[in-house]
Formats: C-alpha cells, structure tokens, sequence
C-alpha cells in the first residue's frame, strides 16, 4: 500500500511526513523523532477520538493526502538538565532513619521481651492505619505531677526502645513515641516503654507465669480492645469549625453503630403487653461467632448479630430469656472482626481454642448486615462501584488481548511467517468493501436498499477514547450517587464494601500458651506531590516479634484454621477507596 503524504504542526513550524498506512503508530512516532528531535514517549499527537498510541493500526486513521495532525512535545534535550536541589545519596551512605523511610524498605519488628507476642501483634496491625499514625503525631501529653510532660522524660534511652520508661503511664503518649521509633529503624528493637505503659494502665498484662518464670501469655484481643478503648478516651481529634464538634479518632474511624431490638422469648410478656425495646449501642469490633455450622465469616457475623439475654421481666416479675437482634447503623472506615475462637474450658481450667476453619475474604460486603436506612444509602454506591470495575476490567482484557495479537503479528513478521487463512480474510474483506462502494455509487446499500447514510467506521484510537470517557462519566455519576450523610461523614464506609489490610494470628491450642503474629498488606508508594499512594503489589508483610518477612497473598489463605497452625484471630478491613468526582481515587 502507498504511502500518504501528510503535514504535522509542531510549535509552529510544518514538517511533510510519509505515512506509512500498513504500520503502527510507534513506526509514525519515530519518523517525527528523526525530524524534530522529540523522544517518542514525550510526543503527543491528537488524532479524530483523541491521541495516537503506540500500536494504533494508521489504516485506521482513514488519513488523507495533505492531511494536518498537531503535534505536542518537547525533547529532553541538555537545556533540560538542571542540577539536583538536593545531592544524591546512596544507600550505603544514609542514616538508619533515611533508610527506612526509603520506598520498599522492610518495617521495623519487635523484640519479643518474654511471652509479649500477642502486644507485638497487635501494635503492627495497628500500625496499618495511617490515620492514626498522623493524629499520634499531633498528640501531646497531659502533664504529670512531677511537672514533667508525660511522654518522655527518659529521652536519652528512646534509640532503645525506653524513652519514658518508668516516668510515662500515658499510653497513647507512648505509643505515639514507639511508632515514631519505628518509622527510623529497620531493626527489630525492644518496646520497653509501651510494655511498662501497658502494664502499668492495666495490671492484668503484668500478671506472672504458673511456672514462676517470667510473664505469662495474654489474649491479643484483650490487649488490641484495652489500647484501642484508651485512644477513644485520649486521642481526640478538634473540629473544624464552631458548628464541628471535637470527636476521638476512635469514634470518627474505627467505631460502628449497631441498631437494636431486645424481646422476650415468652409469648406470657408479649400477651401482657411488654413491648419490644429499641435500643442504639457503639461498637468497637464485629464479632465472628463459630458453632459446628460455621464456614464462612458471615455466618460468624450473622450469629453474633443475634443474642441470648437472661434479664428481669417487669411484666412477668421474673427472670426470662429475651432476644436482641441488632443491624449496623453506621460503618466505619476501619472495621475490626474478632474471632471468637477462645473459651473457658472448665474441666481444664483454662481457656481453649475452637480449631474449625472459617473462610474470609479478601473484600467483604457488609450491607446485609445494616439497617435499611443504611442499605438505602450504601447499595447503589456499592452497585456502582462494581459496575465501573466491570467496564474497567473488560477494557483493560482488550487492550491485553489486541496486544497479544499485535506481538504475534509482529513476531510472525520477523519470522517470514504468513497466515494464509489472515490474508484470505483480508482478501475478503477488499472484496465486500469494494461491493459496498459501488453499491454507494449505485445509490443502494448491501442488500439492495437506498442507502440513506454514509458507514462511518471509528478508529481504535476513537473507540478506545469513547470507553475511557465512559468510565469517567460512570465515576462521576457514583461520586453523586453518595448520599450527604455520608459525605459529610468522613470517617464512615461509603459503599458498604471493605478490603483486608491486617490479620492477627494465633498458633497453638489455647490463649494462655502459643504464638501470635500478624500480617500487613504491603501499601503502594506514596507520591509526595499528590499524596496519594501508587499501586499496589499484592503483597504482605508478615511480622514475627522481630523477624519481619515479604509474603505472597496466597498466604493469607491459609490462615483460616482447621488447626493448632496459624489461624486468624483478628481481621482489619478498611473501605474501599472510591474514585472523586475527577475520576481520581480518593
């Protein structure tokens, strides 16, 4: 096929190019580089549907002789080149501070200071909520009797671990000064100061060994609900204005709202009058019941919606059982799920540990779990949101799968290799097109009809700009589906859909014995200009007291139980982030 002569406009001079209708749009890039000196990925050149990509086929373009394109670009020539503001520094030659704050870098673990597994997994899932690292930052400490701020008087020792040791009993104080530590290390090190703070807020943490020997083991959810229960009381966060009332961090991002109703079990109360009594309870965590019928986390929840209450009935003038049924009335962003896989096993005097495997996902919905004031607001979010991945998803396949067919082409190419069946259906294809310009001529379309209109084929460039356009209107569109309620609260779930971040686990057959660890979902690079994090690799960390390792996420499968192997004991979701208005994501 002929070459078309055409015209491009690049910052206001005219340069006579030859296209080339039988190659892509990579081979039309590189001739404009040989003219104007613009690297290939630094051009953009706007075509009919938008810009012309790397494998555009430019027998689609329907290019013209004489045709103008406009081209945009500058060459990173040796004008570009400007020193470094600041000079470059090589790993080997930072502070242990710089390096691991470096992207990629391995977190710090903790010392396990006797039997203190279950602190140390709790505190680095924890650690997987920014937003609390940030209002830690801000924090300052009441001050104690001695006159000293209660955070560090010890400040000399902080590189070990025990700034504060002995002189701090506030124990958000002290966990804002251990994160901060272990932002600066990549070194496992002893959280002395947080423990003596722990144990000194509460003594049951302190208790000692039966064998006489050292501390003994703790729950990790007992210590997990007793740190988050002491930052509801100290870490406030101001509001913005007279109208904005202060709140805690808790409160704002990691406490729901259940909504319930308490009725007795005997129809006697119903027959008397007694009414069913509604009632409004904050909670901190969802709990994840486990019965001989319990497979999946919703089963757990779906039980642990439900109660057994043995309390007085004043119509009766007795004791009776009552039901009290409850619904979620507001999600937070940060929802913990608590297995409850411990008892007290009496005959053993201690508690014991339920093996049965129970499945989590990945993503969890909790919209059937809400009220339906709630399910009103979340389902067409949530709806929404699938459909925009769904159309996401789908563009992306085709632009794997027209690639796949362009590098064989181009494979085949190299090779001297000849699809006879692709050229007989090119053959083909000239024939109809041919019939169907003398049917033009003739006045009458394929079947023999007047056509009314000219076909207008669209170009991969164009269809490919139609879809992305689509997908920003969709995002637009959701954006306006959430309802001001829940726009207007920030620290809520807006779509009724969470991802896992964080997992505590518990290996062993009891709480008073075994091993804790957690996992941490890897987090993407974060852009300084924009604030905002980059992709994701899937990954995890896993921490083991001070022994922190990379993961694959098919890891975190096998955390379901079934076992004394490790088992999850504690789920962290955070909610899905949602695209803006622009089609960012928030």
């Amino acid at each position: 096929m002929a070459t078309i002569p055409v015209i491009v406009k690049h910052q206001g001079k005219k340069y006579d190019v030859e296209l080339d209708p039988t190659s892509l749009g990579e081979v039309f890039k590189f001739q404009l580089y040989s003219l104007t000196g613009v690297e290939p990925d630094r051009q953009k050149i706007l075509v009919k549907g938008g810009q012309l990509k790397d494998d555009t086929d430019l027998s689609k373009l329907g290019a013209k002789p004489g045709q103008t394109f406009m081209m945009m670009g500058t060459a990173s020539g040796a004008g570009d080149l400007q020193r470094p503001k600041e000079a470059v520094k090589f790993v080997e030659d930072m502070t242990e501070a710089e390096a691991a704050q470096q992207v990629g870098a391995t977190p710090a673990g903790l010392q396990n200071l006797g039997n203190t597994c279950y602190m140390n997994s709790a505190l680095q899932t924890l650690r997987a909520v920014p937003e609390l690292q940030q209002e830690l930052s801000r924090y300052t400490a009441a001050p104690t009797p001695g006159g000293g701020a209660g955070s560090s008087a010890l400040g000399d020792l902080s590189m070990f671990g025990l700034g504060g040791l002995g002189a701090s009993a506030d124990l958000t104080a002290a966990l804002r000064d251990l994160y901060t530590q272990m932002g600066q290390t990549q070194e496992g090190f002893p959280p002395l100061a947080f423990l003596n703070a722990l144990r000194t807020a509460f003594p049951q943490f302190a208790q000692k060994s039966k064998t006489g020997h050292g501390y003994a083991q703790q729950d990790a959810e007992e210590a997990w609900s007793q740190i988050v229960q002491q930052l509801r009381q100290k870490l406030t966060i101001k509001g913005k204005g007279d109208s904005d009332e202060d709140t805690t961090f808790v409160d704002k991002y990691m406490a729901g709202r259940f909504s319930s109703v308490t009725e007795c079990d005997e129809q006697a109360a119903k027959d008397l009058g007694e009414e069913p009594v509604k009632g409004e309870d904050v909670f901190l965590k969802l709990d994840c019941h486990i019965s001989g019928t319990t497979n999946h986390l919703r089963d757990g929840i779906l039980a642990g919606l439900e109660e057994k209450i043995e309390k007085n009935s004043g119509v009766l003038d007795r004791d009776a059982i009552y039901t009290k049924k409850s619904k979620i009335a507001r999600l937070p962003k940060y929802l913990t799920v608590h297995f409850v896989r411990f008892f007290w096993k009496r005959e053993a005097q201690k508690k014991a540990k339920i093996m049965r495997k129970v499945t989590f996902p990945d993503e969890l919905d909790v919209v059937e779990f809400c009220t339906d004031e709630l399910k009103a607001m979340l389902i067409p979010v949530r709806d929404k949101v699938r459909e925009v991945r769904k159309d996401e998803e789908d563009i992306e396949r085709a632009r794997k799968r027209q690639k796949k067919i362009h590098d064989k082409a181009v494979a085949d190419e190299a090779a001297g290799i000849v699809d006879s069946v692709s050229e007989s259906k090119k053959a083909d294809e000239k024939k109809t097109d041919d019939k169907k310009k003398d049917d033009k001529k003739d006045g009458k379309d394929a079947a023999g009809d007047v056509a009314m209109e000219d076909v207008v084929y669209k170009t991969d460039a164009e269809i490919d700009a139609e879809k992305a356009a689509a997908i920003l209107e969709a995002k637009k569109e959701l954006h306006a589906l959430i309802n001001p309620e829940l726009l207007k609260d920030e620290g809520s779930n807006k779509s009724g859909l969470y991802e896992l971040r964080g997992i505590v686990t518990h290996q062993g057959a009891s709480a008073d014995s075994g091993h804790y660890t957690s996992y941490v979902k890897k987090q993407g690079p974060l852009d300084p200009k924009t604030g905002k994090r980059g992709e994701e690799d899937g990954k995890w960390w896993w921490f083991n007291d001070d022994k922190v390792s990379e993961v694959e996420a098919d890891k975190i499968v096998t955390l379901s139980g079934g076992g004394e192997s490790h088992s999850a004991l504690i789920l962290l979701y955070r909610a899905i982030p949602l695209p803006s208005a622009e089609g960012t994501t928030e």
